[in-house]
């Protein structure tokens, strides 16, 4: 057994990292600005400032930005990408560093991004030359790549025949077949694809085939920011009939973050699924707004009778769970019947969860994170009445995507979950012991942006990387 639920990453990149929370939490816990301190120092390296303040959210090649809207970023003049740096855009949820670079620092890291970071983009091959076969600490397998030419694939989703479903966050919905783009579906949803939202989670009524419900979670365009919603649709050839829209967050609000949106179905058919706080924090303690919790609600968005709040006139009865971030893995385990749960803390405090009717997981009245720019959120990690994490990372990983592994295809990983990790773009594996992490395994290094994790029909795991965007399954060695 682990003897703490603190998981620690190792590597140059990660180590720079814990060095630098340690300065800045000795330098802001008494509410002074970090910029105080360095203004009278020498200018830091741009190079490093961008690692440590920017790759965990932006990747270190700018990873994020994806073609034309990556490429439009690189020719952005100086003065404008050092406005964003300075100001930041709360639109998007970049956050501002005006009070935490010189402006000397600022015009560094404007033209490292436009120069260094540009070139190194340009000439990074993104899709890792894996060998033949990966050899994991108890199991060995091989890379079967079952789509590409994708951008961001954000969710996946078998029809009966085989057939693999993808959204693009840009708003798309792909079909292939064997291997082969089929074409892509009519009919979706319009989608608010900037910042963090766009076409989000798709899933498959479980009693698909007598009923042909599939279910799309995605942004929808409202205000400035997009507002988080769920459809519930029929296919017909390649396009989305009988559409009903079954849930819309409340409040709508500007920000363009913190969309969630992972969804999943139980074994009595009722539909969970995650909606992040919108990137204002508060929001996941009001119990008067549908952000920053988990929701359960019938097959036709309708609420059940037993959710925990539905008599409380002061909460919205979809409520099941609440106090969450940014949660982007949900899955129920396939033999316990437990639910699980990722989400994004901010800078450190990603979180795995068991999601239990009615209680509050504490953002950000409690998190082992701090902001971005180093500042503190608060001095608390517990309260009473708050729910811990089973265990949290420290870097955040960006936790994305999540499955357990099918303990008949991969009897080596039975009762293990696999997440993916946007930041540091590989695969996380957590063995569990009961509702216990007995071991964690990083795999699959370099393998790209970790967008989604499913377990196919087959029983094999799929992986959705960006940008390029390919979907890839692992096949274990006889």
């Amino acid at each position: 057994m682990l003897e703490t639920k603190h998981i620690r990453l190792t590597g140059i990149f990660i180590a720079s990292t814990i060095i630098l929370w340690l300065a800045l939490t000795s330098t802001t816990s008494s509410g002074c600005s970090a910029k105080t301190s360095n203004q009278s120092e020498k200018a830091r390296p741009a190079a490093e400032l961008y690692e440590n303040y920017c790759a965990s959210c932006h990747g270190m090649y700018m990873e994020r930005f994806a073609g034309k809207d990556r490429q439009a970023m690189f020719e952005l003049p100086q003065n404008e990408m050092e406005k964003i740096i300075r100001e930041g855009d709360y639109e998007t949820g970049m956050p501002a560093f005006g009070d935490v670079f010189t402006e000397e620092e600022v015009t560094a890291v404007a033209d490292h991004i436009l120069t260094d970071i540009k070139n190194d983009a340009n000439a990074h091959k993104y899709r890792p030359g894996f060998p033949e076969v990966v050899q994991t600490e108890n199991l060995a397998f091989r890379i079967d790549t079952v789509a590409s030419g994708l951008s961001i694939p954000w969710g996946m989703a078998w029809l009966p025949n085989g057939d693999l479903l993808v959204t693009e966050r840009s708003g798309e919905l792909f079909r292939f077949r064997n291997k082969t783009f089929e074409g892509m579906i009519d009919g979706v949803p319009e989608v608010y694809a900037r910042g963090q939202g766009g076409l989000l989670d798709i899933k498959l009524h479980p009693d698909y085939e007598e009923n042909g419900w599939i279910y799309l979670a995605y942004s929808e365009p409202e205000g400035k920011g997009g507002n988080t919603a769920i459809m519930r649709a029929k296919i017909y050839g390649n396009s989305l009939i009988d559409k009903e829209k079954i849930f819309k967050a409340q409040p709508n609000t500007n920000s363009g973050v913190h969309f969630g949106c992972r969804m999943a179905f139980d074994e009595n058919n009722y539909l969970f699924f995650s909606v992040g706080e919108r990137g204002n924090p508060p929001n996941a303690q009001d119990l008067t707004n549908h952000c920053g919790k988990i929701h359960r609600i019938h097959d036709d968005g309708s609420i059940p009778e037993d959710n925990p709040f539905v008599d409380n006139t002061d909460a919205m009865p979809s409520i099941w769970s609440y106090g969450h971030r940014n949660p982007q893995g949900l899955v129920f385990h396939p033999k316990t019947g437990v639910l699980w749960e990722t989400e994004h803390g901010p800078k450190g405090g990603d979180e795995l969860n068991i999601i239990r009717k009615g209680d509050n997981y504490g953002w950000p009245e409690i998190t082992y994170g701090i902001n971005y720019n180093g500042t503190i959120i608060t001095e608390d990690t517990a309260k009473v009445g708050m729910e811990q994490p089973v265990i949290y990372w420290t870097p955040s990983i960006a936790a994305c995507g999540m499955a357990f592994a099918d303990a008949e295809t991969y009897p080596q990983w039975a009762n293990s979950i696999f997440s993916g990790s946007l930041s540091f773009r590989y695969v996380v594996r957590t063995q569990l012991d009961g509702n216990e992490v007995e071991k964690h395994e990083i795999m699959l290094r370099e393998a790209g942006r970790v967008r989604s994790i499913e377990t196919g029909p087959d029983g094999y795991l799929y992986i959705g990387v960006e940008n390029p965007g390919y979907v890839f399954r692992l096949i274990p060695e006889e």
